[in-house]
């Protein structure tokens, strides 16, 4: 029963009255700075934690899980016999052969260099990020002679479209008297693929293994990189360790495998960082709140002096004076962590319709994908996160209230009332 009444005070000392104006106002900001605080970390971890696996399916879904380059004179048999290795691996789902370089793209209006990957026929469809992009025909199409894939980006560059010829240059390719000369050839666009990130749509153009061969002038057996699709990526750096060890006990060539986690390494560290230092910065919302919650805690136990003392007169004890001083402080910051939880979780999960709206009143892109590699605002909710944030905001908006009641329990009624 004890505890409704201090319950109902704390109710009451939250209601605003036209003389206690500005400590409500004050009260007002600091339960709005919480929910900012929570909604906004809310919001730009999802963001990020979205933009991170958005990149990683899309890159993974195109590049191996590990990479061997291999010399431009090696023997096909120790090709073959390193392939062998490397599927006698059970977490191995297979090995892809490709080539890789880098060529100047042509057409009647514009001219850019681009990365030239070869691929086998059969192996576009094990990429599922390209395969899915491609249009039912466009297999068909690409596997006739004289054939490319383009991203649709690196098309508008161009300006040429399905069924339009686009010009490769090789730097090497054609013995002369005078030496190497460009290989320069004339190739048809069979299909335009939107992968959604703008380096690849951008820049590279995909073609058959064998006629990648012809354009740089290579022997037909060369193969420049083995990629390894493992089973589960995310034990690339075991499985590829592993992968290592064998060609080291075989002596093969002096090779060895790189996992995706050391070929972008570099790129998702600097994402992890960027990551940690806007939750820091953000959580200094939450921390301002919490020293409003004091501020106007304090005022407020100045303004309830009297009030107060005629409980204390009346038989409330000091534990019972603190205990309704943190409540009213505790309301704020469980009613403001609540409210930016809800707001941070319903604009997360609808982050892309937003976007969408904000972009077609203003007329603007907002997300340009030049500038941050996606087409698209990802999203991610990573609900032990968002947890651990609510528990952090609670904390925080309990510690604020400490100093405050201490003040307020220790207020000595005679005095007040003698001088009141």
């Amino acid at each position: 029963m004890k505890y409704l009444f201090e319950i109902w005070i704390a109710y009451r000392y939250l209601r605003s009255r036209r003389e206690e104006g500005f400590i409500s106002i004050v009260s007002l900001f600091s339960f709005l700075g919480i929910t900012l605080g929570v909604a906004t970390i809310i919001i730009v971890m999802s963001v990020m934690n979205g933009f991170r696996e958005e990149m990683l399916h899309r890159i993974l879904g195109l590049n191996g899980h590990a990479s061997i380059n291999l010399y431009s004179d090696i023997n096909p048999k120790d090709i073959s016999n390193l392939t062998s290795l490397i599927l006698s691996i059970d977490e191995v789902k297979y090995s892809l052969p490709t080539i890789q370089s880098t060529v100047m793209a042509s057409s009647e209006s514009f001219s850019t260099g681009v990365r030239l990957k070869g691929l086998k026929i059969e192996d576009i469809s094990k990429r599922k990020i390209l395969n899915e992009s491609l249009t039912q025909k466009g297999l068909q199409e690409l596997a006739k002679k004289n054939r490319v894939l383009l991203g649709d980006k690196l098309s508008k560059k161009l300006r040429i479209n399905v069924g339009d010829s686009v010009t490769l240059i090789a730097p090497t390719g054609i013995d002369t008297p005078f030496g190497s000369a460009p290989n320069v050839r004339s190739y048809v666009v069979a299909d335009i693929f939107n992968i959604g990130m703008y380096e690849y749509d951008s820049s590279v153009i995909f073609m058959k293994l064998d006629e990648t061969r012809e354009l740089l002038g290579v022997n037909k057996n060369f193969i420049g990189m083995l990629e390894v699709f493992y089973e589960n990526p995310d034990n690339a750096e075991k499985n590829t360790s592993l992968l290592n060890n064998i060609i080291n006990e075989e002596s093969l060539l002096n090779l060895s495998a790189v996992p995706w986690t050391k070929k972008f390494e570099q790129f998702f560290s600097a994402l992890k960082v960027e990551r940690n230092v806007m939750f820091i910065i953000l959580t200094l919302i939450i921390l301002v709140a919490a020293f409003n919650v004091i501020s106007s805690m304090i005022m407020l136990v100045k303004d309830k002096e009297s009030g107060i003392s005629i409980l204390r007169t009346i038989g409330i004890s000091r534990f019972a004076i603190m205990r309704i001083f943190i409540m009213v402080g505790s309301f704020i910051g469980i009613l403001g962590t609540i409210l930016g939880c809800v707001l941070g979780l319903v604009f997360s999960k609808n982050i892309e319709k937003i976007q969408r709206t904000v972009e077609y009143l203003i007329g603007e892109e907002l997300f340009a994908a030049e500038i941050y590699f996606l087409s698209n605002l990802p999203s991610k909710i990573d609900y032990n996160e968002v947890c651990w944030l609510v528990i952090f905001s609670l904390l925080l908006s309990f510690l604020a209230t400490i100093y405050p009641a201490l003040r307020a329990s220790s207020i000595d009624p005679a005095k007040v009332l003698r001088h009141g």
